[in-house]
């Protein structure tokens, strides 16, 4: 079955609603292409009908990985997890030693990940050096502009 993806509520909420809308609408869209396709005759050489079969394999193949994510989903609740250190769903602000920035930065599953929003994966370099880190802690973190300090300044949920 696989590791467990770890996924806030919403989260969680917002695939269900993208699976049900393509089980729903995208098939159903689908569907009309091909009927559309096969109204123009002979099928061997007709390229809108192969590719409306194509993007049904696509969107069937989305929808099974969507399922498959789903299946291994675990709701955390943060609201009994403690913020003594790092972990996934904290929030947390660091500040950049050298340039003296601060950044704030939400720790959350691979599949959440959004770093323009300050959503960091946790399986990124930067999210799996700071995890288990505690208030005050320095993390040396190897990023592509080479070692950066990070002191955590605040964690929370």
């Amino acid at each position: 079955m696989g590791e467990p993806i770890y996924l806030t509520r919403e989260r969680l909420l917002e695939i269900e609603q993208e699976v049900n809308n393509l089980k729903i609408n995208g098939r159903k869209e689908i569907a009309n292409k091909i009927a559309e396709a096969r109204s123009h005759g002979d099928l061997s050489e007709n390229a809108e009908y192969d590719a409306a079969k194509e993007e049904q394999g696509l969107l069937e193949l989305k929808i099974s990985k969507l399922e498959g994510l789903l299946a291994r989903a675990q709701i955390i609740d943060t609201s009994n997890l403690p913020t003594d250190e790092v972990r996934i769903l904290s929030k947390i602000k660091v500040k950049n030693r050298k340039s003296g920035k601060v950044h704030s930065y939400f720790l959350v599953s691979q599949e959440e990940a959004d770093y323009d929003n300050g959503k960091l994966s946790v399986s990124s370099p930067i999210g799996k050096q700071l995890l288990g880190k505690k208030l005050g802690e320095v993390v040396k973190i190897n990023v592509p502009a080479g070692i950066t300090e990070f002191e955590i300044l605040e964690i929370s949920r």
